[in-house]
């Protein structure tokens, strides 16, 4: 059996994180090509790959971090990067209410400072409460913060939706959070 999760986990670390890591270089969008990196997979101790499973882990990955381009010979992940790569966002209005999730021991810092992508590109936010509690619960002890979007965009705040649906910005100062 394929440890299909533990494969995902470090495509998501190479493609989002060290691409260096493995000797595989991604283009200003973030693309790597595909034949490359499932040959320096196969490389990596304790991994075997093949583009049949590359392919079974983009469909049934259940965050849909990861993208082909059109003839499956590129791979990205679709947000989440501390290199800096443009994912071609495409720029749009929020919804009025949108939601991030943390865990409690940043809630201090956070009411003081805001979000900050720290660092990775953007502060990702969830379209629900659901989700941003199970990304909450990632950091320990899960809270919530109530983001108004709609005000931020109004004041000239840029939101971007990633093609997996997770919203992304670049900061949200404290005056836009609420704590219900």
């Amino acid at each position: 059996m394929k440890d299909l999760k533990k494969t995902s986990v470090f495509i998501a670390l190479i493609l989002r994180h060290k691409p260096e890591a493995i000797g595989i270089s991604l283009d200003e969008h973030g693309w790597a090509n595909v034949k490359e990196l499932i040959a320096v997979i196969n490389k990596a101790e304790g991994y075997s790959i093949d583009m049949e499973t590359l392919e079974e882990i983009v469909r049934t990955d259940n965050k849909q971090r990861y993208s082909f381009n059109d003839d499956k010979t590129l791979i990205r992940a679709n947000q989440g990067h501390s290199v800096n790569v443009d994912v071609e966002l495409k720029e749009a209005e929020p919804p009025e209410q949108l939601f991030h999730g943390t865990g409690e021991k940043f809630v201090a810092a956070i009411r003081k400072e805001g979000l900050k992508s720290k660092s990775r590109l953007y502060v990702h936010l969830s379209k629900d409460k659901e989700t941003a509690e199970k990304v909450g619960a990632r950091h320990g002890k899960p809270h919530i913060f109530f983001v108004h979007s709609g005000k931020m965009f109004r004041a000239g705040y840029k939101f971007y939706l990633s093609e997996n649906g997770v919203w992304l910005t670049k900061a949200v100062p404290p005056e836009f959070l609420e704590e219900r």
